[in-house]
């Protein structure tokens, strides 16, 4: 009688093992999600690490945008949310992005931080300039090589599920002129003048990339140029070399301009970072407007820089924030209408000021924004005779 009880309560035990299934509810991770091992398929020059996983394999596995995940290189774990564009996380946050690539003509996996640098911030490897093409290479550090297994685990099933909702961007970023009939050419390449508080009018003009095709606005940008007569042009993407290994460089007015190429990644805080910064403001200062300033969307480093000249130049923090905003109604239709609009602001062009500036709060109507940004670029290297040449400049109008 035992042995027949035993036997029905093991049949049992099978039986709903057996029904068990994926749990779809936010907060509740299963065994049933497999570890996923994958490798390294490339590294950035900005340190995000593209991995040999498909996001159609990842989905197939049940790891979806809104998740939480844990990726484990070596000895190094790092929880993180599943998205579809770096901006997913907040600035400076990680995040797995199933996203598009234009070198590899398909959507692919990265795990990045959000204007920060994988790599580095976790101490995978640091990289240096090399001559020949990418003109970067990265040095792994002890215990990491290229051939190592990266494994991805489930964390938290959408546990990142409303955040992951607030930021997305309502239409599909692409980059095909047809599925931008409402913009004109000069927006559809992000390219506009500044015009905040203090800012001359035609003085400073900011914009995607004139010259890089990767993104397909690099005709419209060079059109722009034409029209409002830019003479000088901080390139914060680009090597001189790079600038001038893409296809028609020869061939476009950009070409015709001064230049001061930078070459920045992504990360602000970095040292290298300032430094060029720095550089770029004092080229500013020395040369003859209008200005562009440009890296290759006209989203991340340039609005950080443009944020940084217009609070020098007397602007608000809400005309900032509108600036600042309106490049993703270029890319995205995001305005003000839309729930994410100051997400998005908060998580990315406020959180670097108030990092930038020390600060908890730019919201505050006590901040002193003018005299938090001339302190800002005395603390990377410029003096007070800089800085009023470039207020100066910057003042002056050219239409």
């Amino acid at each position: 009688m035992k042995r027949r009880l035993l036997m029905i309560l093991l049949a049992l035990m099978i039986i709903l093992s057996g029904c068990a299934g994926k749990s779809e509810e936010p907060g509740v991770t299963e065994n049933e999600y497999p570890v996923v091992e994958t490798g390294f398929k490339s590294v950035s020059k900005y340190g995000n690490i593209m991995l040999t996983v498909s996001p159609d394999t990842m989905r197939e596995l049940g790891y979806e945008p809104g998740d939480i995940i844990t990726v484990s290189i070596g000895e190094v774990s790092v929880d993180m949310p599943v998205g579809t564009d770096y901006t997913d996380a907040d600035s400076g946050e990680p995040i797995c992005c199933y996203k598009y690539s234009s070198s590899n003509d398909a959507e692919v996996v990265y795990v990045a931080i959000n204007a920060g640098n994988f790599m580095e911030v976790n101490g995978i490897g640091t990289s240096h300039p090399i001559d020949q093409e990418p003109e970067f290479e990265w040095d792994l550090s002890d215990g990491f090589t290229p051939d190592m297994p990266i494994y991805i685990s489930m964390k938290e099933k959408q546990g990142y599920a409303e955040e992951y909702a607030m930021h997305q961007h309502g239409s599909t970023r692409s980059n095909k002129r047809e599925d931008y009939d409402y913009l004109t050419d000069a927006e559809y390449a992000n390219f506009r003048a500044v015009e905040t508080t203090g800012m001359g009018k035609g003085t400073l003009y900011r914009s995607s990339s004139p010259v890089n095709p990767a993104y397909k606005r690099n005709t419209e940008a060079d059109e722009a140029l034409v029209d409002a007569g830019i003479t000088s042009i901080v390139n914060m993407a680009d090597s001189e070399a790079k600038m001038r290994s893409y296809d028609g460089y020869a061939m476009t007015y950009y070409s015709q301009c001064v230049i001061m190429p930078l070459d920045m990644a992504m990360d602000f805080t970095t040292d290298d970072f300032r430094q060029k910064l720095a550089q770029g403001f004092r080229f500013i200062a020395e040369s003859e407007g209008p200005y562009l300033i440009h890296c290759n969307e006209g989203k991340d480093r340039t609005g950080f820089a443009v944020a940084l000249l217009e609070a020098l130049m007397g602007a608000d923090i809400n005309e900032i924030i509108d600036d600042y905003m309106r490049t993703f109604y270029n890319f995205y239709k995001i305005d003000k209408s839309s729930p994410q609009y100051m997400e998005i602001a908060q998580g990315n062009i406020l959180q670097n000021l108030e990092k930038a500036f020390g600060v908890t709060s730019l919201t505050d109507s006590r901040a002193d924004l003018k005299s938090l940004a001339e302190q800002y670029l005395i603390g990377i290297g410029m003096s007070s005779e800089e800085i009023e040449k470039l207020r100066e400049n910057l003042s002056a109008d050219h239409n």
